[in-house]
C-alpha cells in the first residue's frame, strides 16, 4: 500500500515560484509518479509525470515553467513551479501506479487520472494578480 502526502503549497502573487513536495511511504520504486491539479466544477488535469530513470512527460501547462523531479531514496516527489499565473490556481494531488507500473510508452494514457492507483490529499496553491 502506497500513501502520499502533498505540501509546500500557498498563496504567491503572479511571477512567483513554489516547489511542491509529495512524500510517500510505501513502494514506488519503479513506479510512475505524476503531479495533477483541479480547480472546483472542472476534470483534474494533468501536469507531468515521471518514471524511476527521472525521465520527465509534460502537458501543455508545464510549458517549460513546471518541472518534475523525484528522489526515491527519500520516497519524495517534487514539482517546481515558476512564473505562475492566477490560472495556476487550483488544488495540486501527486500520483502514483501501483505494482511499479511504467510510464512514458504511451503518455496519452499516463496524463488520464484513472491511471493512477494512489493519490495524496492535494495542497492547495493560490495565485494572485
Amino acid at each position: 500500500q502506497v500513501q502520499l502526502a502533498e505540501s509546500g503549497g500557498g498563496a504567491v502573487q503572479a511571477g512567483g515560484s513554489l516547489r511542491l513536495s509529495c512524500a510517500a511511504s510505501g513502494y514506488i520504486y519503479w513506479s510512475c509518479m505524476g503531479w495533477f491539479r483541479q480547480v472546483p466544477g472542472k476534470e483534474r488535469e494533468a501536469i507531468g509525470v515521471i518514471n524511476n530513470y527521472g525521465d520527465g512527460w509534460y502537458t501543455d501547462i508545464a510549458k517549460g515553467r513546471f518541472t518534475n523531479s523525484r528522489d526515491d531514496a527519500k520516497l519524495t516527489l517534487y514539482l517546481q513551479m515558476n512564473n505562475l499565473k492566477p490560472a495556476d490556481t487550483a488544488m495540486y494531488y501527486c500520483a502514483a501506479k501501483g505494482g511499479g507500473a511504467r510510464c512514458g510508452r504511451d503518455t496519452q494514457v499516463d496524463f488520464q487520472p484513472g491511471s493512477f492507483d494512489y493519490w495524496g490529499q492535494g495542497t492547495q496553491v493560490t495565485v494572485s494578480s
